[in-house]
């Protein structure tokens, strides 16, 4: 009996001194917490419970040339409530009014509100919704409602304060301006988010529930700093004008896109830019930057750049005669035709330009640059063509001009070119090559910002960018710039003629699609600038796939979009009064002069003047040998000796013109 009594002993022993040793262990372990490694286990709470919100600063606003909003950032607030916290007395008391002042703003029943609240506060929910996108106004008014007005605390009034891009004036030039969100970096926006990105700051929240955080006070622990202000070139009457011509013209021709811009000449400033693609349901809308990233052939209006090649290298002149037989010729089995399926005859190179003969401008290249080709591409080169603009907006198409020297160049590359098949160009690109020769030769970059400001200070200024000084001779943008004025006045573009407003322009119409089922589509298009005798703006307008039944050449679908622009610019904005001019046919008629001689030879019949300008037809008939009388003036109406005569020099032959 001792014996076992002592072996208890001894284990009981044992046991309390392992329970001695055990709490000596948790005495160390508290004491090592609590003042060893407090702060670690503190902050290591805190992380768990309280953290640190970024609040995303406001973005800098984009504003038009004339101080119109584009593009700001509103401040949105999020109402939630923690019922739990309120004391009873307070809620009780409050429960009823708070009722009846959420019903006025958010339009349900006083008595919604109330079961609402009171279902939330049985069922312990600390983070209950109460309403979204609240104005700055709504948030400082909701405030001040029955309990919310004690406080976060007492009144379990939670506010989430967010930040959300707006466009004041709605869709117009919306791809342009872009944005810089989780979609990416586009447009404006996009390019410049460095300058429109401010600084943010941060708010202290506590965790109350899975996923939910509290905000511990009204106030951030870092205040946000506003971004920086941007003011483009845009003008908000001249984007209007331009938005609403294309989208008229887009609906009457159910394209499947367009694109218009409007450039001031001189500085590059893009006054206009709109973009708008159609959707199943046959509205349209901004789409894509069509201006900007879709490269495409551009048809007929790349013949300008063919035409200033060759006066530059003055192989023709604008007197140099064209057999365009009857508008067809044939290059290794495939045809070149003109619009004019009985041809124009024998015509000059000006004329050629004027009426978009494709079988004229096909021969000019193909005689002079068949056995040099690549002097034609560097020619093309030597004028800018076929280089990025290196725009601020990212995103530019890739410009093609094939070369000789390429895998694919074959016997056809080259009077395809011609008539602007299997080369490529954006609009922007187009554009700014025209608005040179408007500019005298001198070519400047688009230019879409003018200035950054903060706090309404001018931080940054972008001046005009001059990408080449003088892309051609004086000489030859005077002529070409004679050639697309008559475009307007006697041309594929007479239609938008209007004797109030002078305009200069070429047309452009090119298939595409043309491997598909159903046959080709079309790219319809027309580029130029107005006054033609003082150019002040250049505008492109690029209307794609028009329904073929309605139409789609580009005089029709695309020049009555330029003209309505250069209408209301003219009357809305007017730039000047317009000044009598010397005769505009005088450069043409001084080239003359010095061409005769290299006139083609192969002439043998008299050509058919008729309803071709007496510019054109004098000379011409005076290089072949007669001796040409003229009554009248204008467009010749009928001629004494007949077309498919004999020539005979030294014939009298009289001309009759309007």
């Amino acid at each position: 009996m001792a014996i076992e009594q002592k072996q208890i002993l001894h284990r009981a022993y044992l046991v309390a001194g392992f329970l001695f040793l055990f709490a000596v262990a948790i005495i160390y372990k508290l004491v090592e917490i609590q003042f060893v490694e407090g702060d670690k286990y503190v902050e290591l709470a805190e992380q768990n419970t309280i953290k640190n919100f970024e609040i995303a600063a406001n973005r800098g606003n984009v504003y038009t040339a004339d101080g119109s909003l584009l593009a700001t950032s509103v401040s949105k607030f999020d109402i939630r409530m923690d019922p739990v916290s309120v004391k009873d007395a307070d809620f009780e008391s409050g429960i009823k009014d708070l009722s009846k002042e959420l019903s006025k703003m958010l339009g349900k029943s006083p008595s919604y509100f109330e079961n609402y609240i009171r279902k939330g506060r049985a069922n312990k929910n600390r983070y209950l919704f109460i309403t979204r996108n609240l104005s700055y106004n709504e948030y400082q008014r909701i405030k001040k409602f029955p309990i919310f007005k004690l406080g976060p605390y007492k009144g379990g009034l939670i506010t989430e304060q967010r930040t959300v891009r707006e466009h004041p004036i709605g869709k117009i030039a919306e791809r342009a301006v872009g944005y810089d969100d989780y979609r990416g970096r586009v447009g404006i926006e996009g390019s410049f988010y460095e300058f429109l990105r401010g600084k943010n700051g941060k708010r202290l929240k506590q965790k109350i529930a899975k996923g939910q955080w509290k905000p511990i006070s009204d106030n951030n622990e870092i205040d946000p700093v506003d971004g920086r202000d941007i003011i483009t070139t845009i003008d908000l009457n001249i984007q209007d004008i331009a938005h609403h011509a294309l989208l008229e013209q887009l609906e009457k021709f159910e394209a499947d896109h367009g694109t218009v811009v409007v450039m001031e000449t001189k500085t590059g400033e893009v006054k206009a830019i709109s973009n708008l693609g159609r959707t199943t349901q046959g509205t349209y809308y901004e789409d894509r930057n069509y201006a900007v990233y879709e490269s495409h052939e551009p048809g007929s209006t790349f013949k300008l750049m063919g035409m200033v090649v060759a006066l530059e290298d003055k192989v023709i002149d604008t007197g140099y005669m064209v057999d365009t037989e009857k508008g067809e010729i044939t290059f290794y089995k495939r045809k070149v035709k003109d619009s004019n399926h009985k041809g124009y005859g024998v015509i000059s190179a000006s004329r050629v330009f004027e009426v978009s003969s494709n079988v004229g401008i096909v021969k000019i290249v193909d005689k002079f640059y068949k056995d040099q080709p690549e002097k034609f591409v560097q020619g093309l080169k030597d004028l800018n063509v076929g280089l990025k603009i290196g725009l601020p907006i990212k995103g530019e198409g890739n410009p093609i001009i094939p070369h000789p020297n390429d895998a694919g160049w074959n016997g056809l590359s080259l009077p395809w070119m011609a008539y602007g098949y299997g080369v490529s160009l954006t609009p922007l690109q187009t554009l700014t090559f025209y608005n040179a020769i408007a500019n005298n030769g001198e070519m400047v970059k688009p230019k879409f910002v003018r200035e950054i400001r903060s706090q309404n200070n001018a931080v940054n200024s972008f001046d005009k960018e001059v990408i080449n000084p003088k892309i051609c001779s004086q000489e030859t943008i005077d002529k070409v710039k004679v050639m697309m004025e008559n475009v307007v006045k006697r041309g594929t573009a007479e239609n938008i003629y209007d004797p109030n407003f002078s305009m200069a322009g070429k047309t452009g119409t090119c298939q595409t699609d043309y491997w598909k089922e159903g046959g080709p589509k079309y790219i319809s298009s027309f580029v130029g600038y107005f006054p033609a005798d003082n150019p002040q703006y250049s505008c492109i307008v690029v209307i794609h796939k028009p329904n073929k039944k309605i139409g789609y050449y580009g005089n029709i679908v695309a020049g009555p979009v330029f003209k309505k622009i250069a209408h209301k610019i003219y009357a809305e904005t007017p730039i000047q009064s317009e000044l009598t001019l010397q005769d505009s046919n005088e450069v043409i008629n001084k080239s003359f002069e010095n061409y005769y001689n290299t006139v083609n030879k192969s002439i043998k019949t008299v050509p058919n003047v008729t309803k071709m300008a007496g510019m054109d037809a004098v000379p011409m008939l005076e290089n072949l040998g007669f001796k040409v009388r003229v009554v009248g003036t204008g467009v010749v109406q009928s001629q004494s000796v007949k077309p498919g005569e004999k020539l005979e020099k030294g014939k009298v032959i009289q001309l009759k013109l309007s």
